[in-house]
Protein backbone atom coordinates (compact mmCIF):
# COMPACT_ATOMS: atom_id res chain seq x y z
CA UNK A 1 0.00 0.00 0.00
CA UNK A 2 2.71 1.71 0.73
CA UNK A 3 4.29 1.76 -2.55
CA UNK A 4 1.17 2.29 -4.27
CA UNK A 5 0.88 5.76 -2.52
CA UNK A 6 4.25 6.78 -3.03
CA UNK A 7 4.23 5.37 -6.88
CA UNK A 8 0.30 7.14 -7.05
CA UNK A 9 1.72 10.61 -5.64
CA UNK A 10 5.19 10.91 -7.90
CA UNK A 11 2.62 10.00 -10.87
CA UNK A 12 0.62 13.19 -9.97
CA UNK A 13 3.59 15.63 -9.65
CA UNK A 14 5.15 14.35 -12.35
CA UNK A 15 1.36 15.15 -14.28
CA UNK A 16 1.09 18.47 -12.67
CA UNK A 17 4.98 19.61 -13.36
CA UNK A 18 4.20 18.32 -16.86
CA UNK A 19 1.16 20.03 -17.26
CA UNK A 20 2.88 23.76 -15.21
CA UNK A 21 5.45 22.98 -18.60
CA UNK A 22 2.90 22.63 -21.06
CA UNK A 23 1.23 25.97 -19.79
CA UNK A 24 4.14 27.90 -19.55
CA UNK A 25 5.25 26.50 -22.81
CA UNK A 26 1.43 27.77 -24.25
CA UNK A 27 2.24 30.72 -23.11
CA UNK A 28 5.52 31.59 -23.94
CA UNK A 29 4.58 30.51 -27.49
CA UNK A 30 1.43 32.62 -27.55
CA UNK A 31 3.39 36.15 -26.31
CA UNK A 32 6.14 35.50 -29.09
CA UNK A 33 3.56 35.17 -31.89
CA UNK A 34 1.67 38.06 -30.46
CA UNK A 35 5.05 39.87 -30.43
CA UNK A 36 5.64 38.74 -33.65
CA UNK A 37 2.42 39.73 -35.16
CA UNK A 38 2.88 43.27 -33.73
CA UNK A 39 6.37 43.79 -35.35
CA UNK A 40 4.37 42.69 -38.73
CA UNK A 41 1.82 45.42 -38.11
CA UNK A 42 3.93 47.87 -37.21
CA UNK A 43 5.81 47.20 -40.54
CA UNK A 44 2.51 47.21 -42.61
CA UNK A 45 1.32 50.58 -41.09
CA UNK A 46 4.95 51.66 -42.13
CA UNK A 47 4.27 50.53 -45.21
CA UNK A 48 1.13 52.45 -45.54
CA UNK A 49 2.73 55.76 -44.45
CA UNK A 50 4.73 54.85 -47.22
CA UNK A 51 2.06 55.01 -49.63
CA UNK A 52 0.82 57.68 -48.03
CA UNK A 53 3.89 59.64 -48.26
CA UNK A 54 4.78 58.64 -51.81
CA UNK A 55 0.94 59.92 -52.71
CA UNK A 56 1.58 63.35 -50.99
CA UNK A 57 4.61 63.74 -53.29
CA UNK A 58 2.43 62.82 -55.82
CA UNK A 59 0.14 65.41 -55.47
CA UNK A 60 3.11 67.67 -55.07
CA UNK A 61 3.84 66.86 -58.31
CA UNK A 62 0.50 67.46 -59.61
CA UNK A 63 -0.42 70.37 -58.09
CA UNK A 64 3.29 72.17 -59.63
CA UNK A 65 2.47 74.80 -62.01
CA UNK A 66 -1.25 75.33 -61.00
CA UNK A 67 -2.95 77.86 -58.42
CA UNK A 68 -2.93 75.32 -55.85
CA UNK A 69 0.79 74.61 -55.86
CA UNK A 70 2.52 73.85 -52.93
CA UNK A 71 5.45 75.65 -51.71
CA UNK A 72 8.94 74.24 -52.46
CA UNK A 73 10.09 73.47 -48.89
CA UNK A 74 6.78 70.98 -48.41
CA UNK A 75 7.83 69.51 -51.70
CA UNK A 76 10.90 68.66 -50.38
CA UNK A 77 10.36 67.65 -46.93
CA UNK A 78 7.65 64.79 -48.53
CA UNK A 79 10.23 63.49 -51.03
CA UNK A 80 12.87 63.20 -48.19
CA UNK A 81 10.43 61.27 -45.90
CA UNK A 82 9.83 58.92 -48.84
CA UNK A 83 13.74 58.38 -48.54
CA UNK A 84 13.59 57.96 -44.76
CA UNK A 85 10.77 55.25 -44.23
CA UNK A 86 12.37 53.29 -47.29
CA UNK A 87 15.57 53.03 -45.80
CA UNK A 88 13.32 51.94 -42.39
CA UNK A 89 12.64 48.52 -44.24
CA UNK A 90 16.03 47.86 -43.75
CA UNK A 91 16.18 47.58 -39.95
CA UNK A 92 13.59 44.57 -39.72
CA UNK A 93 14.64 41.28 -40.42
CA UNK A 94 13.61 39.75 -44.12
CA UNK A 95 14.58 36.94 -46.21
CA UNK A 96 15.66 36.80 -49.25
CA UNK A 97 12.50 37.02 -51.24
CA UNK A 98 11.53 39.79 -49.05
CA UNK A 99 14.89 41.71 -48.88
CA UNK A 100 15.15 41.56 -53.03
CA UNK A 101 12.17 42.89 -53.49
CA UNK A 102 12.90 46.00 -50.96
CA UNK A 103 16.01 46.32 -52.88
CA UNK A 104 14.08 46.62 -56.37
CA UNK A 105 12.01 49.31 -54.43
CA UNK A 106 14.50 51.50 -53.00
CA UNK A 107 16.28 51.80 -56.63
CA UNK A 108 12.84 52.32 -57.54
CA UNK A 109 12.26 55.02 -54.94
CA UNK A 110 15.71 56.90 -55.58
CA UNK A 111 14.63 56.69 -59.21
CA UNK A 112 11.88 58.73 -58.08
CA UNK A 113 13.27 61.16 -55.45
CA UNK A 114 16.08 61.83 -58.81
CA UNK A 115 13.13 62.39 -61.11
CA UNK A 116 11.68 64.82 -58.34
CA UNK A 117 14.53 66.46 -57.80
CA UNK A 118 15.03 67.68 -61.56
CA UNK A 119 11.68 68.64 -62.03
CA UNK A 120 12.07 70.72 -58.44
CA UNK A 121 15.74 72.16 -59.43
CA UNK A 122 15.94 72.22 -63.40
CA UNK A 123 15.50 75.58 -65.30
CA UNK A 124 14.83 74.29 -68.92
CA UNK A 125 11.76 75.45 -71.38
CA UNK A 126 8.25 74.53 -70.92
CA UNK A 127 8.34 71.43 -73.36
CA UNK A 128 11.65 70.00 -70.96
CA UNK A 129 9.90 70.59 -67.90
CA UNK A 130 6.66 68.84 -69.07
CA UNK A 131 8.64 65.61 -69.74
CA UNK A 132 11.17 65.48 -66.69
CA UNK A 133 7.08 65.98 -64.81
CA UNK A 134 5.65 63.52 -66.90
CA UNK A 135 8.49 61.14 -66.74
CA UNK A 136 8.68 61.54 -62.58
CA UNK A 137 4.96 60.87 -62.30
CA UNK A 138 5.02 58.02 -64.51
CA UNK A 139 7.61 56.28 -62.08
CA UNK A 140 5.87 57.57 -59.28
CA UNK A 141 2.64 55.48 -60.11
CA UNK A 142 4.51 52.87 -61.10
CA UNK A 143 5.91 52.97 -57.31
CA UNK A 144 2.66 53.73 -55.86
CA UNK A 145 1.15 50.53 -57.35
CA UNK A 146 4.05 48.08 -56.48
CA UNK A 147 4.09 49.49 -52.86
CA UNK A 148 0.18 48.79 -53.29
CA UNK A 149 1.06 45.21 -54.57
CA UNK A 150 3.13 44.44 -51.36
CA UNK A 151 0.75 45.75 -48.90
CA UNK A 152 -2.25 43.64 -50.20
CA UNK A 153 -0.60 40.78 -50.67
CA UNK A 154 1.65 41.07 -47.44
CA UNK A 155 -2.01 42.07 -45.16
CA UNK A 156 -4.07 39.25 -46.81
CA UNK A 157 -1.31 36.74 -45.62
CA UNK A 158 -1.06 39.01 -42.14
CA UNK A 159 -4.48 38.65 -42.00
CA UNK A 160 -4.40 35.11 -42.38
CA UNK A 161 -1.17 34.63 -39.84
CA UNK A 162 -2.84 37.03 -37.34
CA UNK A 163 -6.37 34.87 -37.72
CA UNK A 164 -4.35 31.57 -37.46
CA UNK A 165 -2.78 33.05 -34.34
CA UNK A 166 -6.31 34.09 -32.55
CA UNK A 167 -7.50 30.52 -34.02
CA UNK A 168 -4.57 28.85 -31.71
CA UNK A 169 -4.87 31.02 -28.50
CA UNK A 170 -8.62 30.37 -28.28
CA UNK A 171 -7.57 26.46 -28.66
CA UNK A 172 -4.92 26.89 -26.13
CA UNK A 173 -7.37 28.86 -24.11
CA UNK A 174 -9.69 25.35 -23.77
CA UNK A 175 -6.91 23.17 -22.95
CA UNK A 176 -5.92 25.58 -20.25
CA UNK A 177 -9.24 25.71 -18.78
CA UNK A 178 -9.52 21.93 -19.00
CA UNK A 179 -6.05 21.54 -17.22
CA UNK A 180 -7.36 24.18 -14.59
CA UNK A 181 -10.77 22.49 -14.34
CA UNK A 182 -9.43 19.12 -13.83
CA UNK A 183 -6.48 19.29 -12.02
CA UNK A 184 -8.88 19.85 -8.57
CA UNK A 185 -10.96 16.93 -10.04
CA UNK A 186 -8.23 14.54 -10.25
CA UNK A 187 -7.17 15.32 -7.06
CA UNK A 188 -10.57 14.56 -5.45
CA UNK A 189 -10.71 11.04 -7.44
CA UNK A 190 -7.14 10.62 -6.28
CA UNK A 191 -7.49 11.22 -2.91
CA UNK A 192 -10.76 9.21 -2.92
CA UNK A 193 -9.16 6.02 -4.46
CA UNK A 194 -6.34 6.61 -1.75
CA UNK A 195 -9.19 6.99 1.04
CA UNK A 196 -10.72 3.99 -0.23
CA UNK A 197 -7.79 1.56 -0.89
CA UNK A 198 -7.17 2.54 3.29
CA UNK A 199 -10.80 2.37 4.93
CA UNK A 200 -11.85 -1.02 2.90
CA UNK A 201 -9.29 -3.15 4.19
CA UNK A 202 -9.13 -1.36 7.47
CA UNK A 203 -13.05 -2.41 7.35
CA UNK A 204 -12.74 -5.66 6.63
CA UNK A 205 -10.24 -6.54 9.16
CA UNK A 206 -12.73 -4.94 11.69
CA UNK A 207 -15.21 -6.83 10.53
CA UNK A 208 -13.58 -10.10 10.77
CA UNK A 209 -12.47 -8.28 14.04
CA UNK A 210 -16.10 -8.70 15.48
CA UNK A 211 -16.69 -11.80 14.30
CA UNK A 212 -13.80 -12.81 16.27
CA UNK A 213 -15.47 -11.10 19.19
CA UNK A 214 -18.38 -12.81 18.90
CA UNK A 215 -16.48 -16.06 19.32
CA UNK A 216 -16.10 -17.46 15.55
CA UNK A 217 -12.01 -18.40 15.45
CA UNK A 218 -12.90 -19.83 12.44
CA UNK A 219 -12.87 -17.30 10.51
CA UNK A 220 -10.27 -15.96 8.35
CA UNK A 221 -9.21 -12.59 6.27
CA UNK A 222 -8.99 -13.43 2.83
CA UNK A 223 -8.52 -11.17 -0.35
CA UNK A 224 -6.13 -8.03 1.39
CA UNK A 225 -2.95 -7.67 -0.17
CA UNK A 226 0.59 -5.19 0.24
CA UNK A 227 0.50 -4.17 3.99
CA UNK A 228 -3.08 -5.45 4.73
CA UNK A 229 -2.35 -8.85 3.47
CA UNK A 230 0.76 -8.84 5.94
CA UNK A 231 -1.54 -7.63 8.77
CA UNK A 232 -4.66 -10.11 7.32
CA UNK A 233 -1.81 -12.86 7.96
CA UNK A 234 -0.85 -12.11 11.18
CA UNK A 235 -4.85 -12.06 11.74
CA UNK A 236 -5.56 -15.39 10.67
CA UNK A 237 -2.31 -16.72 12.37
CA UNK A 238 -3.51 -14.78 15.62
CA UNK A 239 -7.13 -16.55 14.99
CA UNK A 240 -5.72 -19.87 14.86
CA UNK A 241 -3.37 -19.44 17.89
CA UNK A 242 -6.78 -18.15 19.68
CA UNK A 243 -8.16 -21.58 18.69
CA UNK A 244 -5.31 -23.77 19.38
CA UNK A 245 -4.93 -21.71 23.12
CA UNK A 246 -9.19 -22.73 23.34
CA UNK A 247 -8.65 -25.65 22.95
CA UNK A 248 -6.07 -26.81 25.22
CA UNK A 249 -7.60 -24.67 27.94
CA UNK A 250 -10.87 -26.84 27.42
CA UNK A 251 -8.94 -29.88 27.23
CA UNK A 252 -7.17 -28.54 30.07
CA UNK A 253 -10.27 -28.24 32.20
CA UNK A 254 -11.57 -31.18 31.31
CA UNK A 255 -8.64 -32.64 32.32
CA UNK A 256 -8.80 -30.80 35.28
CA UNK A 257 -12.50 -32.34 35.86
CA UNK A 258 -11.51 -36.01 34.60
CA UNK A 259 -8.33 -35.75 36.85
CA UNK A 260 -11.01 -35.71 40.08
CA UNK A 261 -13.17 -37.44 38.80
CA UNK A 262 -10.21 -40.58 37.90
CA UNK A 263 -8.89 -39.93 41.86
CA UNK A 264 -12.13 -40.64 43.26
CA UNK A 265 -13.34 -43.38 41.14
CA UNK A 266 -10.14 -45.25 41.50
CA UNK A 267 -10.16 -44.28 45.36
CA UNK A 268 -13.94 -46.08 45.91
CA UNK A 269 -13.33 -48.74 43.00
CA UNK A 270 -9.68 -49.58 43.55
CA UNK A 271 -10.54 -51.45 47.06
CA UNK A 272 -13.50 -53.56 46.44
CA UNK A 273 -11.99 -54.65 43.03
CA UNK A 274 -8.89 -55.74 44.67
CA UNK A 275 -11.77 -57.99 47.22
CA UNK A 276 -13.44 -59.31 44.39
CA UNK A 277 -10.65 -60.33 42.80
CA UNK A 278 -9.54 -62.50 45.85
CA UNK A 279 -12.51 -63.94 46.20
CA UNK A 280 -12.89 -64.90 42.56
CA UNK A 281 -9.78 -66.48 43.44
CA UNK A 282 -10.10 -68.33 46.66
CA UNK A 283 -13.66 -69.14 44.94
CA UNK A 284 -12.21 -70.61 41.89
CA UNK A 285 -10.02 -73.04 44.25
CA UNK A 286 -12.78 -74.79 45.46
CA UNK A 287 -12.51 -77.90 45.16
CA UNK A 288 -16.45 -79.06 44.91
CA UNK A 289 -17.07 -76.70 42.25
CA UNK A 290 -17.60 -77.56 38.73
CA UNK A 291 -15.84 -77.26 35.62
CA UNK A 292 -18.61 -74.93 34.36
CA UNK A 293 -19.01 -72.33 37.72
CA UNK A 294 -14.92 -72.71 37.98
CA UNK A 295 -14.63 -70.66 33.98
CA UNK A 296 -17.54 -68.72 35.17
CA UNK A 297 -15.23 -67.33 37.88
CA UNK A 298 -11.81 -66.56 35.93
CA UNK A 299 -14.28 -65.11 33.42
CA UNK A 300 -14.91 -62.41 36.34
CA UNK A 301 -11.52 -62.37 37.33
CA UNK A 302 -10.36 -61.11 33.68
CA UNK A 303 -13.13 -58.35 33.36
CA UNK A 304 -12.36 -57.64 36.55
CA UNK A 305 -8.10 -57.05 35.77
CA UNK A 306 -9.86 -55.27 32.74
CA UNK A 307 -11.54 -53.25 34.38
CA UNK A 308 -8.45 -51.73 36.89
CA UNK A 309 -6.44 -51.55 33.31
CA UNK A 310 -9.26 -49.31 32.09
CA UNK A 311 -9.06 -47.58 35.51
CA UNK A 312 -4.94 -47.28 35.28
CA UNK A 313 -5.53 -45.81 31.41
CA UNK A 314 -7.64 -43.33 32.97
CA UNK A 315 -5.39 -42.69 35.57
CA UNK A 316 -2.92 -42.06 33.09
CA UNK A 317 -5.09 -39.71 30.96
CA UNK A 318 -6.32 -37.84 33.61
CA UNK A 319 -2.79 -36.89 35.69
CA UNK A 320 0.00 -38.15 33.12
CA UNK A 321 3.25 -38.13 34.35
CA UNK A 322 5.78 -35.27 33.92
CA UNK A 323 8.40 -36.23 31.14
CA UNK A 324 11.68 -37.38 32.55
CA UNK A 325 14.07 -36.65 30.16
CA UNK A 326 17.31 -38.16 28.94
CA UNK A 327 19.47 -38.54 26.11
CA UNK A 328 17.16 -40.41 23.20
CA UNK A 329 18.25 -41.96 19.78
CA UNK A 330 14.78 -41.98 18.13
CA UNK A 331 15.36 -44.42 15.61
CA UNK A 332 17.09 -46.81 18.17
CA UNK A 333 13.95 -46.33 20.44
CA UNK A 334 11.81 -47.16 17.03
CA UNK A 335 13.69 -50.40 16.13
CA UNK A 336 13.39 -51.31 19.85
CA UNK A 337 9.63 -50.49 19.82
CA UNK A 338 9.29 -52.82 16.51
CA UNK A 339 10.95 -55.63 18.26
CA UNK A 340 9.37 -55.28 21.85
CA UNK A 341 8.13 -58.89 22.62
CA UNK A 342 8.07 -60.02 18.88
CA UNK A 343 4.66 -57.59 18.61
CA UNK A 344 5.87 -56.49 15.02
CA UNK A 345 9.09 -58.35 14.17
CA UNK A 346 8.35 -61.83 14.89
CA UNK A 347 7.98 -64.25 11.79
CA UNK A 348 5.24 -65.55 12.87
CA UNK A 349 3.27 -62.17 13.06
CA UNK A 350 4.60 -61.56 9.35
CA UNK A 351 3.48 -65.45 7.90
CA UNK A 352 0.30 -65.03 10.00
CA UNK A 353 -0.95 -61.87 8.83
CA UNK A 354 1.50 -61.24 6.06
CA UNK A 355 2.41 -57.77 7.19
CA UNK A 356 5.30 -56.06 5.49
CA UNK A 357 7.19 -53.87 7.83
CA UNK A 358 9.64 -51.35 6.00
CA UNK A 359 12.10 -49.32 7.74
CA UNK A 360 13.09 -45.70 6.45
CA UNK A 361 14.98 -44.57 9.15
CA UNK A 362 16.66 -41.21 8.44
CA UNK A 363 19.74 -39.56 9.81
CA UNK A 364 18.50 -37.75 12.99
CA UNK A 365 20.47 -36.39 16.03
CA UNK A 366 19.84 -37.47 19.91
CA UNK A 367 17.51 -35.36 21.81
CA UNK A 368 16.69 -34.71 24.99
CA UNK A 369 12.92 -36.70 25.47
CA UNK A 370 11.32 -39.42 28.09
CA UNK A 371 12.05 -42.50 26.35
CA UNK A 372 9.31 -44.85 27.98
CA UNK A 373 6.37 -42.49 26.87
CA UNK A 374 7.68 -42.01 23.52
CA UNK A 375 7.93 -45.93 23.03
CA UNK A 376 4.33 -46.04 24.91
CA UNK A 377 3.35 -44.00 21.92
CA UNK A 378 5.08 -46.03 19.11
CA UNK A 379 3.54 -49.03 20.88
CA UNK A 380 0.28 -47.48 20.23
CA UNK A 381 0.33 -46.24 16.88
CA UNK A 382 2.34 -49.63 15.89
CA UNK A 383 -0.48 -51.79 17.66
CA UNK A 384 -3.27 -49.47 15.77
CA UNK A 385 -1.56 -50.04 12.36
CA UNK A 386 -1.24 -53.60 12.95
CA UNK A 387 -5.34 -53.76 13.81
CA UNK A 388 -6.35 -51.50 10.59
CA UNK A 389 -4.33 -54.03 8.50
CA UNK A 390 -6.44 -57.72 9.22
CA UNK A 391 -5.74 -58.63 5.44
CA UNK A 392 -2.47 -58.12 5.68
CA UNK A 393 -0.47 -54.86 4.33
CA UNK A 394 2.78 -52.65 4.46
CA UNK A 395 3.42 -50.90 7.70
CA UNK A 396 6.13 -48.03 7.08
CA UNK A 397 7.94 -46.43 9.46
CA UNK A 398 10.23 -43.06 8.91
CA UNK A 399 12.29 -40.62 10.77
CA UNK A 400 13.52 -37.46 9.12
CA UNK A 401 15.13 -34.23 10.45
CA UNK A 402 12.89 -30.91 9.66
CA UNK A 403 14.22 -28.06 9.60
CA UNK A 404 10.98 -26.19 10.73
CA UNK A 405 9.19 -29.09 12.71
CA UNK A 406 12.59 -30.84 14.15
CA UNK A 407 12.22 -34.68 14.30
CA UNK A 408 9.40 -35.99 12.19
CA UNK A 409 8.23 -39.56 13.05
CA UNK A 410 5.89 -41.28 10.38
CA UNK A 411 3.62 -44.30 11.18
CA UNK A 412 1.69 -45.39 7.81
CA UNK A 413 -0.60 -48.66 7.52
CA UNK A 414 -2.37 -49.56 4.27
CA UNK A 415 -5.62 -50.66 6.03
CA UNK A 416 -9.09 -49.68 5.43
CA UNK A 417 -7.93 -46.11 6.94
CA UNK A 418 -10.28 -43.77 8.88
CA UNK A 419 -13.47 -41.65 7.51
CA UNK A 420 -12.91 -37.97 8.10
CA UNK A 421 -15.53 -37.22 10.13
CA UNK A 422 -13.66 -39.88 12.38
CA UNK A 423 -10.48 -38.12 11.96
CA UNK A 424 -11.79 -35.07 14.03
CA UNK A 425 -12.96 -37.24 16.33
CA UNK A 426 -10.08 -39.78 17.15
CA UNK A 427 -7.89 -37.63 20.05
CA UNK A 428 -11.09 -37.12 21.96
CA UNK A 429 -11.11 -38.67 25.04
CA UNK A 430 -13.09 -42.15 24.91
CA UNK A 431 -14.00 -41.70 21.55
CA UNK A 432 -13.35 -45.90 19.67
CA UNK A 433 -14.51 -47.57 16.56
CA UNK A 434 -13.09 -50.73 18.31
CA UNK A 435 -15.42 -53.19 19.65
CA UNK A 436 -13.18 -53.87 22.84
CA UNK A 437 -11.60 -50.30 22.65
CA UNK A 438 -11.17 -47.74 25.85
CA UNK A 439 -11.37 -44.65 23.33
CA UNK A 440 -7.95 -43.10 25.73
CA UNK A 441 -4.98 -44.88 23.72
CA UNK A 442 -4.68 -41.86 21.31
CA UNK A 443 -5.70 -38.87 23.36
CA UNK A 444 -3.27 -40.67 26.08
CA UNK A 445 -0.29 -40.54 22.83
CA UNK A 446 -1.62 -36.76 21.97
CA UNK A 447 -0.75 -35.84 25.68
CA UNK A 448 2.54 -37.70 25.92
CA UNK A 449 3.39 -35.23 23.16
CA UNK A 450 2.36 -32.19 23.70
CA UNK A 451 4.38 -32.36 26.87
CA UNK A 452 7.16 -32.85 24.80
CA UNK A 453 6.17 -29.40 22.86
CA UNK A 454 5.55 -31.54 19.76
CA UNK A 455 2.47 -32.21 17.71
CA UNK A 456 0.76 -35.41 16.57
CA UNK A 457 -1.32 -35.50 13.52
CA UNK A 458 -3.37 -38.10 11.30
CA UNK A 459 -3.22 -37.68 7.50
CA UNK A 460 -4.80 -40.09 4.55
CA UNK A 461 -1.96 -42.20 3.09
CA UNK A 462 -1.75 -41.29 -0.28
CA UNK A 463 -1.79 -45.41 -1.16
CA UNK A 464 -4.72 -46.23 0.73
CA UNK A 465 -4.71 -46.16 4.57
CA UNK A 466 -3.97 -43.75 7.43
CA UNK A 467 -0.80 -41.43 8.27
CA UNK A 468 0.23 -40.96 12.27
CA UNK A 469 3.27 -38.06 12.20
CA UNK A 470 4.70 -36.92 15.50
CA UNK A 471 7.19 -33.66 15.05
CA UNK A 472 9.26 -33.41 18.26
CA UNK A 473 11.19 -30.35 18.79
CA UNK A 474 15.06 -30.69 18.76
CA UNK A 475 16.06 -29.96 22.37
CA UNK A 476 19.81 -29.82 22.59
CA UNK A 477 21.34 -32.81 24.56
CA UNK A 478 22.97 -32.47 27.69
CA UNK A 479 26.65 -33.27 28.28
CA UNK A 480 27.67 -35.71 30.01
CA UNK A 481 29.73 -35.63 33.31
CA UNK A 482 32.72 -37.80 33.16
CA UNK A 483 32.62 -40.06 36.14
Amino acid sequence: MKKRIVIGLGAYSIIMILAGLYVLSVIERATTKLDELIVLHQVEILREHFLIQLRSAQTDLTLRDTPHARDFDTMVRHTRRVEGLINTCFDCHHDRPVLRRIRNLKLQTERYQEALSRVLTIRAGAERMAREKEKAFHIGDELIAQVGDMIATTGAKLEEATQKSLDEIDDTKYVLYFLVASGPLVSVVLGFLFILSLTSPVKVLLDSTRRLKTGDLDHRVVGLKNEFGELAEAFNEMAASLKEQMVRMQRTEQLAVVGELAAGLAHEIKNPLAGIKVAMEVLADEVHLSEEDRDVLKKVGKEVTRVEILMKSFLSFAKPPKPRLERVDINYLMQTTLALHGTLDSPTLREGRGIEVVEQLGSVPETMADPMQLQQVFLNLLLNAVDAMPDGGTLTVKTALDGDSGIVIEVADTGKGIAPDHAVKIFQPFYTTKAKGTGLGLPICRQLIDQHGGAIRVRENPGGGTRFLIALPLQAVEAEVPA
